[in-house]
């Protein structure tokens, strides 16, 4: 039981800390003169702080193997939350002044595929995010 109240606050901890990357980006009220790219490091920051995950070798990582066993590593990430972390990087590579967008859309679309691989659901909304990247990608020629 104790086990099972552990992951659980993992899953939990996880959840609250992307939802919180994601509002720290995205939620770009205050001072005008913080680029998004500034946005975004000073994000990767918060997640290796909190959850001990490290954006930037995640976003090294150039296989599906690789990527798979870097996210399992952590107790914390479930289905839900790996989709909200593709979600997370997914927006942040639709962004106009996203330097990177093409990287960040990329690894969205690996964890959208680990999603489909480890699920044991069909989900309508991850593969129109999946849609949506791909088209994206294809009409920016980013």
């Amino acid at each position: 039981m104790i086990e099972k109240d552990y992951i659980f606050r993992e899953i939990v901890k996880f959840g609250t800390t992307i939802n919180a990357f994601r509002q720290k980006i995205f939620g770009r009220s205050g001072n005008a003169t913080i680029t998004f790219d500034n946005q975004i490091d000073n994000s990767k920051g918060m997640l290796l702080d909190e959850m001990n995950f490290d954006l930037d070798k995640f976003l090294a990582l150039n296989t599906a193997e690789a990527i798979n066993e870097y996210i399992s590593g952590f107790d914390g990430f479930n289905i839900e939350n790996i989709e909200l972390l593709a979600e997370s990087l997914s927006q942040i590579g639709f962004d106009d002044n996203c330097s990177n967008s093409r990287l960040y859309l990329e690894k969205a679309l690996q964890l959208y595929e680990l999603c489909t691989l480890k699920s044991k659901t069909y989900s309508f909304e991850r593969e129109a995010n999946v849609r949506a990247i791909k088209e994206f990608v294809k009409k920016s020629g980013k």
